[in-house]
C-alpha cells in the first residue's frame, strides 16, 4: 500500500509517497497545498494520506533544508527501487553523490557509468526519476555550462531556482525570484 504525505517548505507544498519498501516518489513543491495533492494524487490515485512515518522525518526535514538554502544530506533516504530499471538505479546512484551546490554534467556521469556516449541515456534516466530532490536531478547539467532540460513543472527555470537555493554556480545566470 502506498501512502503519502504533505509538507510545507521554504518555496510551497513537497510531498512524499511510501510503502514498505521505502519512497516511492518525492513531488516538488507547489504553490499550495490543493494544487499539490491534486497533482500527487495524478501519480498515485490509490495512494492514502497519512502522518509521515518516523523512518522518513530526516529526508522530510532535509527536504525543508535544501528548501531554506540550507546545506542537507539526503543520500540515505531509503528508495524503493523495486519498479526502476538497473541502468537508471546506477544514474540515481551517481546523481545522489552530487553534494549541494555543486554539479556533474550529462556526460560526465556518462564516464562514470563507463561509457561517454551513455550522456543521453543518463538525461532520458533523470527525466523519469521519481524523487526529485532526494535523487538530485537538478544537479545535473549539460555541457559547456548549459542547464539542460528538467521535465518536473517549470522546467529549467525550477531547475536554476533549486541550483541557486543551493548556491551553485551554474545557477548565477538566474534570477532566483524571477516567474
Amino acid at each position: 500500500m502506498t501512502q503519502y504525505a504533505l509538507f510545507a517548505t521554504a518555496i510551497g507544498f513537497a510531498g512524499i509517497a511510501w510503502n514498505d519498501a521505502g519512497l516511492a516518489a518525492c513531488h516538488l513543491p507547489e504553490h499550495d497545498a490543493e494544487t499539490a495533492r491534486r497533482s500527487f494524487l495524478r501519480r498515485f490515485p490509490a495512494a492514502t494520506e497519512a502522518e509521515i512515518p518516523p523512518q522518513l522525518a530526516d529526508t522530510v526535514a532535509g527536504i525543508q533544508a535544501l528548501m531554506r538554502g540550507e546545506k542537507a544530506d539526503l543520500s540515505g533516504a531509503p528508495l524503493d527501487l523495486s519498479r526502476t530499471p538497473e541502468f537508471h538505479a546506477k544514474v540515481y546512484e551517481i546523481a545522489r553523490s552530487i553534494p549541494p551546490g555543486e554539479t556533474l554534467t550529462y556526460g560526465e556521469i556518462a564516464v562514470k557509468l563507463g561509457d561517454k556516449l551513455l550522456a543521453r541515456e543518463v538525461g532520458a534516466a533523470l527525466g523519469k526519476n521519481p524523487w526529485p530532490i532526494v535523487v538530485p536531478c537538478h544537479r545535473v547539467t549539460a555541457a559547456g555550462g548549459k542547464p539542460g532540460g528538467f521535465s518536473a513543472r517549470g522546467g529549467v527555470n525550477t531547475k536554476l531556482k533549486l541550483l541557486g537555493i543551493e548556491g551553485a554556480a551554474a545557477a548565477a545566470q538566474a534570477d532566483l525570484f524571477a516567474g
